[in-house]
């Protein structure tokens, strides 16, 4: 699903095009014991409950897709008969109605779902009749071909109020607040079946993830029966172990600046697509190829895949593997952030031997918050170093070294500190 479709399956989760037929809940607590269930028409909620579970819905269907929203594919065991997709299948046709699968499902999470409080789960049936599209993309209500079924499960921890004091309107006084068990906003969720190309596809369902880098492993593997995909952290992480070992000594500063500009620069153009831009295999292979990857690395990165070749685990998606928003320079005693059209004024050289990290810069800068004017070695130093010459007796030695220092430098450099960064005025 793309980041339409789910906005198109969220509009359902409102008071006007409410597509909810039927609503059941488990609540659960702490050692996994059953506490209360939930088995009834949506529609025959009250008004406030049910804007409330509105909410809490939408929710799971927010976030980013391909970070927060994944698309998971069921492999084809698990349709066969008494596997997690055929399961899964069975609840959905069944409309919520046959209590034994209910209760069978109820199990399963509580079974696999590794979560140490409380916690509610709600499973919902909704049935969509997908308006068809006009050649403009308006919607037509009064033309539809296909009808969406799907279920949908969030699970929702509920925690303790906090303590505290509250006015009590009967009693016109300040008092103790009572503390009460709220029910907050949903962990994980998912849809099955997917909505793929605004259509029903039972082969794969959405998973939502409130927190990316903590997925319940036994919850998508036991009961979903999906392989689990890694998180945008590890898309990220595993990314930049590839770069370094397959570009090996060509893994310099320019280089990674390319490839870092390379990606932001696919995002840009891809940010108002519906589907975020993919990086598979060959792809990842090209651009390190044009950034300077020799033929044996290539031959390395080629078998290193070769055997997990058609495994979710071989693309990235480009949003997770690079910082569109800042491009970080960290040493270990100095970071330095830099806008990520304003690369260029970041520059790697050797000064006087040493590798140096040079920063164009201004008239303003700021240092700790306070203004400053960046001065030249020229400038700061002139009238210093003409005492110092006097006095000594050394003008022409004196001379040549600011010369040296200047030639180096360049003409209006700052003094150079320790760290190897210099600013240089535009």
């Amino acid at each position: 699903m793309n980041k339409k479709e789910c906005n198109e399956i969220k509009k359902l989760f409102t008071p006007a095009n409410c597509a909810i037929s039927r609503i059941c809940g488990c609540y659960v607590d702490a050692e996994k014991n059953k506490k209360t269930e939930l088995k009834e028409a949506f529609l025959s909620l009250p008004e406030e409950e049910a804007f409330k579970y509105f909410t809490i819905f939408r929710n799971g269907l927010s976030g980013t897709v391909g970070k927060n929203l994944l698309n998971m594919e069921f492999p084809l065991h698990t349709e066969e008969e008494g596997g997690a997709q055929n399961f899964l299948l069975k609840l959905r046709d069944s409309e919520l109605k046959d209590e034994g699968l209910i209760e069978e499902f109820y199990d399963k999470i509580i079974a696999h779902f590794d979560y140490g409080e409380n916690y509610y789960i709600i499973l919902i049936h909704c049935a969509y009749d997908i308006p068809a599209k006009a050649t403009d993309g308006s919607e037509m209500f009064d033309a539809s071909d296909y009808v969406y079924e799907f279920i949908q499960c969030t699970i929702c921890p509920v925690k303790l109020s906090k303590a505290g004091l509250c006015y009590n309107s009967m009693t016109n006084v300040i008092e103790n607040r009572t503390r009460d068990w709220l029910v907050e906003a949903p962990v994980n969720s998912f849809i099955f079946p997917a909505f793929n190309d605004r259509n029903t596809d039972i082969h794969s369902l959405l998973f939502y993830a409130k927190n990316p880098e903590q997925l319940p492993d036994g919850l998508i593997d036991e009961v979903l029966g999906c392989q689990i995909p890694m998180s945008a952290k590890s898309q990220k992480e595993t990314f930049q172990a590839i770069v370094e070992e397959t570009l090996g000594e060509n893994c310099d500063f320019e280089t990674v600046k390319n490839i870092h500009e390379n990606l932001s620069e696919l995002v840009e153009e891809t940010k108002d697509e519906p589907v975020p831009l993919t990086l598979d295999k060959y792809q990842v292979k090209k651009l390190l190829e044009n950034n300077g990857a020799t033929p044996e690395k290539l031959q390395e990165f080629e078998e290193r895949y070769k055997d997990v070749e058609n495994t979710p685990n071989t693309s990235f998606v480009a949003a997770n593997v690079v910082n569109t928003k800042s491009f970080e320079i960290k040493t270990p005693d100095v970071t330095i952030k830099v806008a990520p059209d304003k690369t260029y004024l970041v520059e790697n050289r050797m000064i006087e031997g040493r590798p140096c990290i040079v920063i164009v810069i201004n008239e303003h800068v700021e240092i700790n918050g306070i203004s400053c004017r960046p001065v030249s070695v020229q400038e700061r130093g002139g009238s210093a170093l003409a005492d110092l010459t006097a006095a000594s007796g050394e003008q022409e030695s004196l001379s040549d070294t600011a010369a040296l220092q200047a030639a180096a430098c360049g003409e209006d450099a700052v003094t150079p500190v320790p760290s190897g960064i210099r600013a240089i005025e535009e």
